[in-house]
């Protein structure tokens, strides 16, 4: 190696260079988490779920697959989130990448939608369970840290999803029973009621076009 390289190698970055380097680390740091992210911080966990339940319901095992739950689920979340991302591109993003904001103010711009999206699908009873821990009895929104408000979050979605769960086991769970029940008075004992209601099933959610209704009310529950 020439002395003019070693020279390059031992020259002190520039403010700018810095700048690219510390943005450059930060885009990484974010791709690493962004699993949890996405999982924590958006509607993606209720989607998932419900759309989970649905295929228990039916009874079709493994179909749709995984891959397609989590596919669909990710894409409605995109779709759920995408006014939360607007609002965070046009307050934090497009000012710090025009250098007229500091990392730190758009981080904070960037919270502030994101806060707002959390709170309001947060229960107060789930958000009291964690604030509680801190001494406080009621606090604004503004005064709840993240380490308070998304698991708040989380246990929310999971609740309400739960909820949604169940209205759609009853239908097919009330099908199960009929089917069973005329197998028993025919005396078809050692007949699978799954094998025989899984096609009355299929045909059912199809015709009140199962997956419009699901898909919508998923949308509607967080507007």
């Amino acid at each position: 190696m020439n002395p003019s390289s070693l020279s390059l190698l031992t020259q002190p970055l520039k403010s700018t260079e810095v700048s690219t380097v510390v943005e450059i680390f930060t885009l990484l740091t974010l791709l690493s988490v962004a699993p949890l992210l996405l999982i924590t911080l958006t509607s993606f966990t209720r989607i998932v779920v419900v759309l989970s339940f649905l295929r228990q319901a039916l009874g079709t095992q493994q179909s749709p697959s995984n891959q397609i739950v989590i596919a669909l689920s990710l894409f409605i979340s995109f779709h759920v989130m995408a006014p939360v991302w607007q609002k965070i591109e046009t307050d934090a993003l497009k000012p710090y990448y025009n250098r007229q904001i500091t990392a730190s103010a758009a981080l904070e711009r960037a919270w502030k939608p994101l806060q707002e999206f959390l709170f309001k699908h947060t229960r107060k009873g789930d958000l009291a369970l964690f604030t509680r821990n801190i001494g406080d009895k009621e606090v604004e929104m503004t005064h709840i840290p993240a380490t308070t408000l998304i698991p708040a979050f989380v246990i929310s979605e999971l609740k309400t999803a739960f909820q949604m769960a169940f209205m759609i086991y009853i239908p097919f769970l009330i099908l199960d029973l009929v089917v069973a029940s005329i197998l028993m008075s025919m005396g078809m004992m050692f007949l699978p009621p799954v094998l025989i209601s899984l096609p009355f099933k299929l045909v059912l959610f199809v015709l009140v076009d199962g997956w419009n209704l699901l898909v919508g009310s998923l949308v509607r529950s967080f507007v």
